[in-house]
């Protein structure tokens, strides 16, 4: 039998492998002791480091999404298994996101009015309202006004959600200005820029469209509706979105190997990262016919996918029919493994060591696009959108660590494979969608499919938002999202949000909150 370790020294192991990319890439250990660097040097660490800190938010959305379920013979997974959460749980995301955010205002700080540097003082904001939204999402009221301070206030104030959420669009709006006023500006370069390359209309395009997420999701605020319809007014459609994976790579390698990679594939000395986990019935679903076929995309993110010996699958909180891991395989790699020294690349999700980080997939993008233009928001044909989104999942999913196409793969051909193996479901043929219900359940499962073991976090932030895709909470695995022995005491059996940190109990208890993980919502989820 194999033997059933604790999950509190796998959460020990999950914590070192998440942030062991950021260990060699951060320039600053302590957010109150600011190392002096200069804002060229500071600003390419600090986007690796957000790299690092979006692969922990995935890591965070894997389970509350309900793309991760127990392997077997692994005990002790009881508040997991709950959702009876303590304040420790997720402290990482907390204190990693915000010594990541001090390394953004160090550039910012040291740039700000200076014509030469326009252009990494922008990209500092842009990525400061990423990593601000990001936390807002998880915790609703956080630091912002008075946070970053260093010795000045060491008990920042709790802003409240919405105007956090307000104050980053409109800083979105001005960060996109001054990179098309700064003409005089220094350029950033692929040593400067490990995201984009110095290329700034791809900046102006990540910061329009992380605009476009954030007001999507305030969308349904009715204290912000004035606000919202102001905002999609003024924002420029003209410039557009980004229409390709906004992706983050400084040269990852084996032994410095991209953070998604460390945590679900392999270690640098060849041992599988993490032997506990492996996908849920519900996600798994939507590949293996339960409630869609999706052949394409399944047989490059799932081991095994095809074979008679078939991908192990669970629903969390079962122990009871938990199958393990494939003998020395992540579930999520489909390449060849060896031996230590003889793990090939791949395609899917776990692509290989040096395969990039990504921010925000050109998927997400077009099917925020179909939604805004499904509502009104924005014009356009939501159709062409939503198909252009189903695209471009393949795409990235066929892509290997060079970021490019496989030759062995056609993302068109296969894309019309499966549109035609679901040939009455308007959760992929979006047409036969007869209602805006229906049509809105169809963007946010596709998305949901998109961003699974990439950015699962938005899965969850998702579901939350829209309670796509559907649930049955008496239903049977591939149609429960939630998990088996969940406590919660919401209709769809899953947590509403997760604690502030034991961190913020200690250093900031005048300002720190308790929280209910069922019934305190973040502000944008009605539900």
């Amino acid at each position: 039998m194999m033997k059933k370790y604790s999950i509190y020294l796998m959460l020990v192991l999950l914590i070192a492998a998440t942030t062991s990319c950021k260990d060699y890439l951060d320039i600053n250990d302590n957010p109150n002791s600011p190392t002096s660097a200069t804002p060229e040097l500071v600003l390419p660490q600090a986007i690796v480091g957000s790299a690092s800190i979006a692969s922990q938010y995935n890591n965070y959305g894997l389970h509350f999404g309900g793309y991760q379920a127990n392997a077997g013979g692994f005990s002790g997974f009881g508040l997991l298994f709950n959702y009876q959460l303590v304040p420790d749980t997720y402290n990482g995301i907390w204190v990693n996101t915000y010594d990541n955010l001090q390394d953004y205002k160090y550039v910012i700080d040291q740039t700000e009015g200076n014509a030469s540097f326009a252009y990494a003082n922008s990209a500092a904001k842009i990525m400061t309202a990423l990593n601000y939204a990001r936390l807002v999402d998880a915790f609703n009221n956080v630091p912002y006004t008075e946070a970053l301070q260093n010795n000045a206030n060491l008990t920042p104030k709790y802003d409240e959600g919405p105007v956090i959420y307000q104050d980053l669009i409109t800083k979105l709006t001005a960060a996109i200005a001054a990179i098309d006023a700064g003409a005089s500006s220094t350029p950033l370069t692929s040593s400067s820029d490990p995201l984009f390359g110095g290329d700034m209309t791809k900046w102006k395009k990540f910061a329009n469209t992380i605009k476009l997420r954030m007001l999507i999701r305030i969308s349904g605020v009715p204290a912000l509706a004035a606000f919202t319809t102001a905002q999609f007014a003024s924002l420029d459609k003209t410039l557009g979105f980004i229409s390709d994976d906004a992706i983050v790579n400084p040269g990852y390698v084996k032994d410095k190997p991209n953070p998604t990679w460390n945590t679900w594939g392999y270690t640098t000395a060849g041992a599988l990262a993490n032997s506990s986990r492996i996908p849920t019935k519900f996600a798994f679903g939507f590949y293996k016919g339960q409630k869609l076929t999706d052949v394409g995309r399944g047989s490059v993110i799932y081991k095994n996918f095809s074979a008679a010996t078939t991908t192990p699958v669970n629903q969390l909180g079962n122990e009871v029919d938990a199958p393990a891991v494939v003998t020395s395989y992540s579930t999520w790699y489909t390449g060849t493994f060896s031996s230590a020294s003889s793990i090939s690349n791949a395609l899917g999700v776990l692509k290989g060591p040096s395969m990039g980080q990504p921010l925000i997939l050109a998927a997400e993008s077009y099917f925020l696009q179909s939604e805004a233009q499904l509502k009104g928001y924005i014009t356009g044909d939501y159709i062409a959108s939503f198909n252009s989104g189903i695209t471009a999942s393949f795409t990235y999913l066929y892509k290997d660590v060079t970021n490019t196409v496989s030759a062995t793969k056609n993302v068109a051909t296969d894309v019309a494979t499966y549109k035609s193996a679901n040939p009455e479901s308007y959760l992929v043929n979006i047409a036969l969608a007869t209602t805006a219900a229906q049509r809105l359940e169809a963007i946010i499962t596709q998305k949901y499919i998109a961003v699974n073991m990439v950015n699962s976090d938005e899965g969850y932030n998702e579901f939350r938002r829209t309670t796509y895709p559907v649930t049955a909470p008496n239903g049977d695995a591939y149609h429960n999202i939630a998990s088996l022995l969940s406590a919660s005491t919401r209709a769809d059996k899953l947590p509403s949000r997760v604690l502030y940190p034991s961190s913020e109990q200690s250093l900031n208890a005048g300002n720190y909150k308790v929280v209910n993980q069922f019934t305190d919502l973040i502000f944008w989820d009605p539900n």
